[in-house]
């Protein structure tokens, strides 16, 4: 995943800013997330509650800034462009990332308090497993969404041959 994330930035860097502070935002959950898993395989009883915290605060701020942010950003894009079939595939895709949207709330409320995070603990290895899967699609879905809805009214894209 972590690869991914460096090939979206390769390929979207520098377009625009938004896009480039999210994808940065990206790359710090991907570290803070790979962290977890490592403490989590290599002793449970070892993760402690901050770091958690640090991966819960980078997914829900990540998320945040997806659906208030950059999608927006986005279909706004598509609208000024006229680009009907680009804002329909964002509507398909927005409703598949709804999904990941609500695992990662519950994630977050599963793990919110100390006493939660204690009762849940043994349940964390399960989470890690089913966030490794849905994080990776969220992010296929999103550089979906940034290729039809941004990169394809670039001024590169402008200039390409039809």
């Amino acid at each position: 995943m972590l690869e991914d994330c460096k090939n979206a930035q390769e390929r979207w860097g520098g377009v625009h800013a938004l896009i480039d502070r999210w994808l940065q935002q990206r790359k710090a959950l991907l570290v803070s997330f790979i962290a977890l898993q490592q403490t989590c395989d290599a002793e449970l009883e070892s993760v402690n509650k901050a770091q958690v915290d640090s991966f819960s605060e980078l997914l829900m701020d990540y998320i945040s800034a997806g659906h208030f942010e950059v999608y927006p950003q986005l279909a706004d894009e598509a609208k000024a462009f006229g680009d009907d079939a680009a804002l329909a595939l964002a509507a398909s895709l927005l409703e598949r990332l709804e999904m990941s949207t609500e695992m990662t709330l519950e994630f977050d409320n599963d793990y919110a308090t100390p006493v939660r995070c204690q009762q849940n603990l043994v349940r964390l290895p399960a989470w890690i497993d089913r966030l490794s899967k849905g994080l990776a699609e969220r992010f296929a879905l999103e550089d979906q969404l940034i290729a039809k809805l941004h990169a394809a009214h670039s001024p590169e894209q402008a200039k390409a041959p039809a």
